[in-house]
């Protein structure tokens, strides 16, 4: 099964028409996934088989008579990865709490992968992670910055720390596959930092591109669906997920006391509530 994450930002008139439009598209190729619609534009991640994908990117890409083709972030997953096709209208397209920031207006540098390890080596640049703290846990860069947050919506109050203190310093900013970047570096920008660069493509782009002996990604990649991370060669790799918490766990964590599955982990465990452990 091919996977295919993408997004667009863009002026996107009526919403709600597209996203009705888009909807039975999917359902006629039996594709799986979520799409998120609203008027900065597109996002989503969905599964099937290429040339159902591929039908899609066309008649989005003619629907919206877009200048190029859609640039996807491609990976496979032996099952599917999704259990049902979710396509809805949302206030943001990826939820930073700021659907004024238009990242198709004003955002930051793109860096190709064959030339970022050049970038974040440089001591005097920033490496900021934008994703939440349990996906740095799984894998992420040399020096990064992890901003802590448990959703993206948090990193606005990161993001204004951080131009209190280090607001001459050059940024290289990463996610997944790009959008969060998109509006990170926006707010970035509007928060009065100069020089703002964002991993084209995000971390799966990286992982396709560069050779195993070149690449400096340390550990997995999260990806949010039943897979839960992905190794260097973007084959589902070696992490299961929390039925209780959601959260990625290792094979340390699986091994730990705290672990029972659908009931706790370690990393969810102080949380969990006692009557409900007695019952299991």
């Amino acid at each position: 099964m091919k996977v295919a994450s993408f997004y667009q930002f863009l002026d996107l008139p009526d919403p709600r028409s597209f996203c009705d439009s888009l909807r039975a598209l999917c359902s006629e190729q039996q594709l799986l996934g979520t799409i998120l619609v609203a008027g900065e534009g597109f996002n989503g991640t969905i599964a099937g088989s290429e040339a159902s994908i591929k039908t899609l990117f066309v008649w989005i890409e003619a629907e919206l008579a877009l200048p190029v083709p859609i640039d996807g972030r491609w990976t496979e997953s032996t099952d599917a990865p999704f259990r049902y096709m979710r396509v809805r209208t949302k206030k943001e397209i990826v939820t930073l709490g700021r659907p004024d920031i238009l990242p198709h207006k004003q955002g930051g540098i793109h860096v190709a992968p064959d030339q970022w390890n050049a970038l974040i080596e440089d001591p005097n640049v920033l490496v900021v992670d934008t994703r939440n703290h349990y996906e740095v846990e799984v894998g992420t860069f040399p020096r990064a910055i992890d901003p802590g947050t448990d959703s993206f919506q948090q990193f606005r109050v990161f993001a204004e720390a951080l131009a209190e203190s280090s607001k001459d310093r050059p940024l290289a900013m990463f996610c997944t596959g790009g959008i969060r970047c998109e509006k990170a570096t926006a707010l970035m920008l509007e928060l009065g930092f100069e020089n703002v660069y964002q991993l084209q493509g995000g971390v799966l782009n990286y992982l396709a591109e560069m050779r195993p002996e070149d690449s400096r990604w340390d550990g997995e990649c999260f990806v949010f669906d039943t897979r839960v991370a992905l190794d260097r060669d973007l084959a589902e790799g070696g992490y299961v997920q929390c039925h209780a918490c959601r959260r990625p766990l290792s094979s340390d964590d699986i091994a730990s006391p705290d672990y029972c599955e659908g009931v706790s982990c370690p990393k969810c465990i102080a949380a969990t509530n006692p009557k409900r452990r007695d019952r299991e």
